[in-house]
């Protein structure tokens, strides 16, 4: 069950940390935050991926969920999020509240480390 950024990570880092290429990895969840399934959406160079805001939602308006998290990786090691990972970030919350989905949290994987989107308060609009 996901109920903080930690159980998120216990859930992404092990899958992400290795890579030498970025993903953007997408948890599909239930009513009580259950994972569903755990599914990668883009893949791209070292340090860029396109994403298409639509194909982030694609399995949880397949499966009905009402809920996402969404994490992908910097292969450099740093997870410091850039202005594109905020820009992306908002424009997935705002996307998700059109679908009624929530988007639970972004997180940012590095060498080692993590950043919660969410809990710096970056991309999530002020108190959600």
């Amino acid at each position: 069950q996901v109920r903080t950024p930690e159980d998120l990570a216990v859930l992404f880092v092990p899958g992400l940390l290795a890579l030498d290429h970025e993903q953007l990895r997408v948890a599909v969840l239930d009513t009580r935050h259950q994972v569903e399934r755990v599914v990668t959406v883009y893949q791209g160079s070292v340090n860029t991926a396109q994403v298409r805001v639509a194909e982030v939602f694609k399995e949880a308006v397949r499966a009905n969920a009402p809920a996402i998290a969404i994490a992908h990786n910097h292969p450099s090691g740093d997870p410091t999020p850039s202005s594109a990972d905020v820009t992306l970030t908002l424009e997935i919350y705002r996307a998700a509240g059109i679908l009624d989905i929530d988007l639970i949290d972004h997180l940012i994987v590095g060498d080692g480390r993590w950043v919660s989107l969410r809990r710096l308060g970056l991309g999530f609009p002020a108190g959600t």
